[in-house]
């Protein structure tokens, strides 16, 4: 498979771009997911010409405004020269599948980032870092994550699930899309959508019975923005264990007494939080591909990312 192209901040590659001089290297990222991505990494704020060190930055509230100013010279606003970067950007690697932000950047940060008035103290409500909120508005679909927050097993298999999927649909539909692939890919990823979002699952399904009557290019349009916003949704373990209960249904017929005990028990040590996902999952997998069936062969719930990544092994909790 083909490298993955993923936006980064260039200091988690280990960059010495920060604001101080240093780097916050994500050894996640360089040691293990580079195996799969092609990263494409920017400092924003270095890119619009601030040095290295340099004097400290940060959002500030002005009026319904959210600006980035410099602490020590607060007439100093990088606002415009931010948000003109992250256009930039955009033009430049629109084939990235994704992108991970350094948190508490007042350039980069996505989640939480803190507020200040222009007197100094702390705004109530929380912003993003003018270049990846500009960044998020031109992709709005793109998977987005900060690299602090794939600490969490469920956020980081949640980011790359939603990366990989992004990747699929760019490569093998979205530049010439026919109904035949449309219906084949969310054939795909049907049971995987069910475990995110069961109200996707069905109106994904409806809108794809309907494709006669609309444009192509439109329906791919909408039914890649239904898919993604879908997959946005968190798998809980409820989630994962309805579409597993669905699964196990093929197999009726074919499970003697005890081989359908002993995948009953994984299912409820899955669902009552004792065991990690892929417990249950990988005796459901070695049963179904026995049928020979080519669809279920082909979901994408057995491996929406590379197994050798080893993320459901760790998902046990449900994500917040």
């Amino acid at each position: 498979m083909n490298k993955i192209p993923l936006g980064v901040s260039q200091c988690l590659l280990g960059e010495q771009v920060r604001f101080d001089g240093g780097h916050k290297r994500n050894r996640y990222l360089t040691d293990v997911l580079s195996e799969y991505v092609e990263f494409r990494p920017v400092c924003p704020e270095v890119a619009i010409g601030l040095g290295v060190p340099r004097k400290p930055i940060r959002l500030v509230v002005m009026g319904d405004e959210t600006r980035v100013r410099s602490i020590e010279s607060p007439d100093l606003d990088f606002t415009a020269a931010l948000v003109a970067q992250a256009e930039l950007a955009v033009a430049h690697m629109p084939d990235i599948c994704g992108y991970v932000f350094m948190q508490k950047s007042p350039s980069c940060g996505v989640f939480g980032m803190k507020r200040y008035y222009p007197n100094g103290f702390s705004a109530d409500s929380a912003g993003r870092g003018a270049y990846a909120k500009r960044l998020i508005e031109l992709m709005p679909l793109l998977p987005v994550e900060e690299a602090g927050r794939l600490n969490d097993a469920g956020l980081r298999d949640n980011f790359l699930t939603r990366v990989f999927a992004y990747h699929d649909f760019k490569t093998h539909v979205a530049s010439a899309p026919t109904a035949k692939k449309l219906i084949d890919f969310y054939s795909r990823y049907k049971y995987q959508v069910m475990a995110h979002h069961v109200p996707s699952y069905f109106s994904i399904g409806r809108y794809l019975a309907n494709l006669s009557a609309r444009d192509i290019y439109t329906s791919s349009d909408e039914f890649f923005r239904l898919f993604m916003e879908a997959l946005a949704h968190h798998a809980t373990r409820k989630g994962n264990t309805n579409a597993i209960m669905h699964l196990r249904g093929y197999l009726k017929q074919h499970l003697d007494t005890r081989d359908k005990q002993e995948l009953s028990q994984l299912i409820e040590s899955y669902k009552a939080g004792r065991v990690p996902l892929v417990v249950p999952l990988t005796l459901l997998k070695h049963h179904l591909l026995k049928l020979d069936n080519p669809y279920l062969k082909a979901q994408t719930f057995w491996a929406p990312h590379p197994e050798p990544l080893g993320l459901r092994n760790h998902i046990i909790e449900d994500s917040q």
